[in-house]
């Protein structure tokens, strides 16, 4: 069979093709008393809420399983705008929130809308590989940006300034990042955001850890700049709704029609029934349980990071947010007569039953050299976890 060219633009998801090994070599281990530890996939270990369960159930039985609106349940659009306005005192228009199946199904429309064949779009490396690739599918062109500990492996406005070009229609940022956890400080999102605005460019923004912040210093939504700024948000990750498939995006109102026009026929809309649970979301009972939610995942890191750093694991910056844990494992691979991230992984996995992702996915910048482990697992785990790797690396 012969496919389309733009195929081969598109990289595998390694981050599932080491899943899938984790998965058979946890088969293979089941008859043992060591069970697989799985700190590869970022997917929280909670899930929905009883409220939102609830509210499932009860659109299942009254029968509200049609199709809504393309831009999705009325009462969801009014319930998120009223939540930017109370947790972020940022005011955000209903009529410019549009529900869509994930924030997948977001930068899938926000790239089909915005970029033409060709178009260039800064982004910073490492960074979650999906968002590169969404940007690939639309025609355009993934420009990745080294970054380091330094510039907490986000871009700058200097850094965006020196690598615009002809050809460069905007950025696409990441705050807080996968697979780092950081976040962009609002003075430099701002400093980003001017460079983008005075080009004329585009500014995209996946805030999909939004709600998960731990620093004070961050936990801003880019929303706050303007309404030229495109943010992409999701149910998954704060909200615990990851196999819902449900997300929003926050767009120009110039733009909203557009989207709807795409999202009609690429999506129709988005799970109805998924979409009349999360309003049970913002109920006060629901956001007291993410909140003390929130406080666990901290715990988990505050635990997670140091434990790593001892173990010769370095964690070059502490994630404020998100929960994951990017590391140095030049040292501790060298221990296990390994070379790069992949090779340590699999050999971990082997020896340990504990499953990591390497840095491959993530980029070009050293991510050869990096490992990442998502802290989004119960903290007994997490505390088995370490006592493996200090078994295998003492």
């Amino acid at each position: 069979m012969q496919f389309a060219t733009r195929t081969e633009r598109i990289d595998p998801f390694y981050v599932m093709e080491m899943a899938k090994t984790a998965q058979a070599l946890a088969h293979e281990a089941a008859h043992t008393r060591e069970q697989m530890i799985f700190l590869n996939v970022g997917e929280p270990d909670f899930t929905a809420p009883p409220l939102v369960q609830e509210a499932a159930a009860r659109a299942i039985r009254d029968g509200c399983t049609q199709y809504t609106n393309a831009l999705g349940l009325e009462a969801l659009r009014e319930a998120i705008s009223h939540w930017y306005g109370t947790r972020f005192q940022v005011n955000v228009p209903a009529s410019r929130i549009v529900i869509t199946a994930g924030a997948s199904a977001a930068l899938h429309l926000a790239c089909l809308a915005l970029i033409n064949a060709g178009d260039e779009i800064l982004m910073s490396d490492p960074g979650y590989p999906c968002n590169r690739h969404f940007v690939s599918a639309a025609e355009g062109v993934p420009v990745l940006i080294p970054t380091n500990a330094e510039e907490r492996y986000q871009l700058s406005s200097a850094k965006v300034r020196a690598a615009w070009g002809e050809k460069t229609r905007g950025v696409l940022l990441a705050s807080p990042s996968n697979p780092t956890g950081t976040s962009i400080a609002p003075e430099a999102l701002r400093a980003i955001h001017d460079v983008v605005r005075e080009r004329g460019g585009l500014t995209l923004i996946d805030e999909i850890y939004l709600g998960l912040s731990y620093d004070a210093t961050y936990g801003h939504t880019a929303l706050a700049l303007g309404d030229d700024v495109i943010s992409i948000n999701s149910f998954s990750k704060y909200f615990n709704m990851t196999g819902w498939r449900l997300g929003w995006m926050v767009v120009p109102q110039a733009m909203v029609a557009v989207v709807e026009r795409l999202a009609q026929n690429l999506f129709i809309c988005a799970s109805t029934v998924a979409q009349h649970a999360a309003l049970a979301c913002f109920e006060p009972e629901s956001i007291a349980t993410y909140e003390s939610r929130r406080a666990e995942f901290k715990a988990r890191r505050d635990y997670f990071i140091p434990a790593l750093n001892d173990l010769g694991l370095s964690v070059p910056v502490m994630p404020d947010g998100a929960f994951y844990a990017w590391a140095d494992c030049t040292q501790a691979a060298r221990r296990l007569g390994v070379d790069g991230s992949w090779d340590f992984v699999l050999d971990l996995m082997r020896r340990t039953h504990l499953a990591a992702t390497p840095g491959r996915d993530f980029g070009h910048a050293e991510t050869g050299h990096f490992i990442r482990f998502s802290t989004a697992n119960a903290m007994a785990q997490l505390h088995e976890a370490i006592a493996r790797l200090r078994r295998e690396l003492a």
